[in-house]
């Protein structure tokens, strides 16, 4: 059971970055893409895989946000991840507040993956 959630979670959060990194380079070439109805349907189906998989996950581990503090972490990166996803791909006015999102969205990341892999809060 564990290595069958573990790789749907891994899987989806691979398509999520892949996803949201083909969403934001291909709309700054053309707005309009981001208008068409599988690019807003698609990313929160496999978000919904995504989040079941972490519930699964926490359950067959038995580890918790709010008890464990590496996981704690792990969904603040993901919360920031989020927002800065947002910023990039609908909130900001300008090209340069969309790749400060952008590059935001890629830091927390960064940081979701450093502190899923090493289970460690202080990763610095």
């Amino acid at each position: 059971m564990y290595m069958m959630a573990k790789h749907l979670h891994l899987t989806a959060v691979a398509l999520s970055i892949l996803l949201f990194l083909i969403r934001f380079l291909y709309g700054q070439v053309n707005p309009q893409f981001l208008q068409r109805k599988w690019v807003k349907i698609v990313p929160h189906v496999i978000d919904t895989f995504l989040l079941a998989s972490a519930a699964w996950l926490c359950v067959i581990l038995a580890q918790y946000p709010l008890v464990n503090a590496w996981l704690t972490v792990k969904v603040l990166g993901v919360i920031g991840y989020i927002l800065m996803g947002l910023l990039a791909l609908k909130w900001a006015q300008t090209k340069t507040m969309r790749w400060i999102g952008f590059t935001g969205a890629l830091l927390c990341l960064a940081v979701t993956a450093k502190v899923a892999v090493t289970k460690d809060v202080f990763f610095l």
